[in-house]
């Protein structure tokens, strides 16, 4: 036996942490493990030919970027945040709120594909979720934008991982019934599904206790302004504040001296 084939994933670990391109490291990483197999350059790539032919349906996502790379380019993501900036009363929380809701229903009926991280999440959540954020916090910091984000994108995982689970048709429900048939539980899919609900139930309440923890922690964080911006003065309509108790106004003639 000979461990000269685990040299492939040596240059696997090699190859990410020096950040190098990952498609490239894992293909390396493949052709040298067959190379140090036994097998030919061509029987190595004959199996990569196989496995991307068997799994084409992965490949669906790189018809997707192209066209939500052209959508950006003609400004989506300034768009959706201008249809949240009309809206005065949206707030980080509500919105997510809204699409975990969105997201769980849409996953439980098995449209597990109408959402997601790349054509919905980054061109058209997070820059509503940032919107409504400089609306509650006013100018938003880096930290506050990336803590935003990644609110964004977790309510996307949350609403996708415990709502399809309600679908019957859709292999999470397969897998664990065949897991529990081989321990002896025999159970029908149907059944796999209702008791799906009360954790999707769970998790909604949980999650959408975070958003709208998120927004009262944006909410102490803000500056004192009034909603929608401006300075205190502006809304006072520029007069200066009354005196303080103990404090004479200027006379006449003192302000005519001072001019």
């Amino acid at each position: 036996m000979t461990y000269l084939p685990l040299l492939g994933i040596a240059l696997v670990v090699i190859g990410f942490a020096f950040r190098l391109n990952p498609m490239l490291v894992v293909t390396a990483g493949g052709i040298v493990t067959g190379l140090l197999g036994g097998m030919d350059l061509t029987k190595v790539i004959a199996t990569f030919g196989k496995a991307f032919n068997d799994n084409r349906i992965i490949a669906i996502v790189w018809v997707v970027l192209p066209v939500i790379g052209l959508l950006e380019r003609y400004g989506l993501q300034q768009q959706a945040a201008a249809v949240i900036r009309m809206m005065k009363a949206a707030t980080v929380g509500r919105l997510l709120l809204l699409y975990l809701l969105v997201r769980q229903g849409t996953a439980a009926l098995g449209l597990t594909s109408i959402a997601g991280h790349p054509q919905t999440v980054r061109p058209l959540v997070a820059p509503m979720a940032l919107a409504a954020a400089e609306q509650q916090h006013g100018e938003v910091d880096e930290p506050t934008a990336e803590k935003v984000k990644a609110y964004s994108a977790a309510t996307d995982n949350v609403g996708l991982f415990f709502g399809e689970d309600i679908f019957i048709a859709i292999g999470s429900i397969v897998l664990i019934q065949q897991t529990l048939a081989t321990y002896g539980y025999v159970m029908s899919p149907l059944h796999l599904a209702l008791w799906a609900i009360p954790s999707a139930i769970a998790a909604f309440i949980i999650h959408g206790t975070r958003l709208l923890l998120l927004d009262r922690r944006l909410m102490q964080s803000s500056p004192s302004l009034p909603r929608g911006g401006g300075s205190r003065a502006a809304t006072d309509g520029g007069a200066s504040p009354p005196p303080a108790s103990g404090e004479r106004s200027p006379s006449p003639s003192k302000l005519g001296e001072d001019s």
